[in-house]
């Protein structure tokens, strides 16, 4: 076959061009994905950012609603409460990040191995993650009670009564972290889940070729499992840190923002200046911040993870 042959026949092979149909077929299948993020995602938060630049309450009122540029914003980050909230679900954030995600792991490789009732195992770790966040709330307030709570008689059975009674909800020193500890029991099931996946995911011939290779247990973890994991990793540190500031419901039923603002959320700060001042416009405002310093937190958070090849 000549040069001139060849190429000819290279350019008549199927796929070198874009068959118009095809094309079309395609912009049709993604078209209800699209008009369905653009009318529940995108469309809400530019009504929302224009909100924003407004004095727009929740109830309308004789006054006319009229646009007031940036001060929504300046007032925000004025605010010292602003500041106050948008610490405490950093401090959540970083204090939930590494019990959830451990949990999760450690349960994952767990009940990845082949054990008893593995299944039915899988089923009540899971539990929790698919129960109401209320339903969870009113169950460990029960716990939490002050000072005869189940969680304090522990506690005081396992020092010997030498620890006094906490007051887990009402100490600033302690509510945030048992909003921690409530938080991390009741969502770590979705990253079990997520991790499962993953482990199941690796190939059971990287197990072998590192047995053959003379690699203990502790070895093909660490150079089997866990570069296997690393797009894992990934999305459970996005997705958790992405869940961690949107706290609201454990806030609302259990503390209400207090003690003294030791749980006051970004979240919670919005809905009360929302609904609680009828102030939809500062509420949107606070809504844009939330959605800009969760977006630049994920980008950072993944573009880390890829320095470190993780």
């Amino acid at each position: 076959m000549t040069l001139q042959q060849s190429s000819v026949a290279g350019r008549s092979r199927p796929g070198t061009r874009r068959d118009p149909g095809r094309l079309t077929q395609e912009i049709l299948m993604i078209a209800p994905a699209v008009l369905l993020l653009a009318c529940f995602l995108i469309a809400p938060f530019l009504l929302s950012f224009w909100t924003s630049m407004t004095n727009q309450p929740l109830v309308p009122r004789p006054t006319p609603v009229r646009f007031i540029g940036l001060q929504n914003f300046i007032r925000i980050f004025n605010d010292p409460l602003f500041w106050t909230s948008l610490w405490n679900v950093s401090r959540f954030t970083l204090w939930v990040l590494p019990v959830q995600c451990g949990m999760a792991f450690a349960t994952a490789l767990l009940l990845h191995q082949k054990i008893p009732c593995r299944n039915l195992l899988r089923s009540m770790f899971f539990l929790p993650a698919i129960t109401s966040m209320v339903v969870v709330c009113v169950v460990w307030s029960t716990l939490f009670q002050y000072p005869s709570g189940p969680l304090n008689q522990i506690v005081g059975f396992l020092s010997a009564g030498h620890i006094k009674p906490i007051d887990w909800l009402g100490d600033p020193s302690w509510a945030m972290f048992s909003i921690v500890l409530l938080s991390a029991w009741q969502a770590y099931g979705f990253q079990m889940i997520i991790y499962l996946a993953g482990l199941q995911g690796i190939p059971d011939e990287l197990y072998d070729a590192a047995r053959i290779d003379g690699a203990n247990a502790l070895g093909r973890f660490w150079h089997v499992t866990m570069p296997g994991l690393r797009p894992t990793h990934v999305f459970v540190l996005v997705i958790t840190t992405i869940q961690a500031f949107k706290l609201y419901t454990q806030v609302a039923i259990l503390t209400q923002g207090g003690p003294k603002g030791s749980t006051e959320t970004v979240v919670h700060y919005m809905v009360r200046s929302g609904f609680g001042e009828q102030k939809l416009g500062y509420a949107s405002a606070v809504s844009v911040i939330l959605f800009v310093i969760v977006l630049a937190i994920a980008l950072l958070q993944r573009q880390l993870l890829r320095r470190f090849d993780v």
